[in-house]
């Protein structure tokens, strides 16, 4: 009897363990991060690239209309300031000026001349009225003498400004030849010609843009432009540290500091307000290497803690909550945190976790919820 039964229990036994066997909870695969100690950085990033600007930068272009007879630099050379970069055909203001510096020794001749013979009809009044009181020159002699001595000196006046009125047309003419010349405003380096020899050029009609004729990039000086978004803006300072990132450079980090904030808002774009700020690099030789016109990235460090306890800004649920491994049980639990300082990496743990305690990293995979039987796939 007791054989019967034991056949019919065995295999419902085995029967219902395999059951339970392949019913039983799956345990869930889980990315995990050890809690650490370590620095927690409050950090403000640009809200689109940012770009290596030059310290000053102009886009000339000839005042007047004209062909191009002088082109004595390519693109890429190095200028001084005053070094003419692009002249104009001025053959006729040369010419005038040639034909007033011929007027100009006339007048000057004239001048000479006539201020000679005020000086002689002077000296004539002046013998003529000595001689009067004596009876030796009559009254009327000496009065013509000293009329002629006034109006002499007139003419030489007159002749001296005649002088000076040619004298100022060189000025004029001087600025006419710098209107059709282009000089360096600064020393820098030709980033690019928009023109060639015996071509045409025209400054920009009112209100439509045309390509400057040289654009010139001072050398050597340099500093990076970011758009930091109103949010962030805020709480940003002047001479705060700043991390720079290139990607033409991804494997080196330039270092610096905020030396300018934007005096104002932009909103180029709806709904995307943001503020220039300017971002001053320290004093290294790499940076001879960053060329304007870079894209940039930027982290300004408004705030930093060292030895703090912290965790991965990723492991965070949008509740505020993580879940926590626990190694004994191999259990997910939920738990709430009081947190510190925070940035896109670290975030600062002030309340809720120990050191050495597991995070889940992977919270959005399917099954991952507190509760849930979970097995290790290479945690940190």
């Amino acid at each position: 009897m007791f054989k019967r039964i034991a056949w019919v229990i065995i295999p419902i036994a085995l029967i219902t363990g395999a059951w339970w066997w392949l019913q039983r909870p799956q345990p869930v695969t889980v990315r995990l991060h050890s809690i650490e100690r370590g620095t927690v950085e409050a950090t403000a990033s640009n809200t689109r690239a940012g770009t290596v600007m030059a310290c000053r930068r102009a886009k000339l272009s000839p005042a007047i209309s004209g062909q191009i007879v002088h082109l004595p630099l390519r693109e890429g050379e190095q200028v001084k300031q005053g070094d003419v970069l692009l002249e104009l055909w001025n053959d006729d203001i040369k010419a005038n000026r040639a034909l007033t510096q011929q007027e100009l020794k006339a007048a000057q001749d004239q001048a000479a001349a006539t201020c000679a013979q005020a000086d002689q009809a002077e000296r004539d009044a002046e013998r003529l009225a000595r001689l009067r009181p004596g009876g030796l020159v009559s009254a009327d002699a000496a009065d013509k003498a000293q009329a002629q001595a006034v109006t002499s000196r007139a003419q030489c006046n007159a002749s001296r400004a005649q002088v000076k009125l040619v004298q100022a047309k060189f000025a004029v003419l001087d600025a006419q030849l710098d209107r059709t010349r282009v000089r360096a405003p600064f020393d820098g380096v030709v980033a690019q010609l928009n023109g060639e020899l015996f071509e045409i050029t025209a400054p920009s009609p009112p209100g439509i843009p045309t390509p400057p004729a040289v654009d010139l990039v001072e050398y050597g000086c340099i500093y990076i432009s970011e758009p930091i978004d109103e949010v962030d803006a805020a709480a940003v300072r002047e001479k705060m540290p700043v991390r720079v990132q290139l990607d033409a450079f991804r494997d080196q980090v330039f270092h610096g500091h905020v030396r300018r904030i934007g005096a104002y808002v932009e909103d180029r774009e709806k709904q995307a307000r943001f503020v220039k700020v300017e971002i001053e690099l320290e004093d290294d030789p790499s940076n001879a290497r960053l060329l304007p016109g870079y894209s940039a990235d930027a982290e300004i460090i408004l705030d930093h803690r060292d030895n703090v306890l912290r965790l991965p800004t990723e492991a965070i649920m949008e509740n505020g909550h993580v879940l926590v491994f626990d190694p004994a049980t191999h259990h997910l639990e939920e738990r709430s945190l009081k947190k510190g300082l925070a940035n896109w990496r670290w975030t600062e743990v002030s309340e809720g976790l120990q050191v050495k305690e597991q995070v889940v990293m992977n919270f959005d995979d399917k099954g991952v919820v507190a509760g849930a039987l979970a097995k290790v796939d290479g945690g940190s």
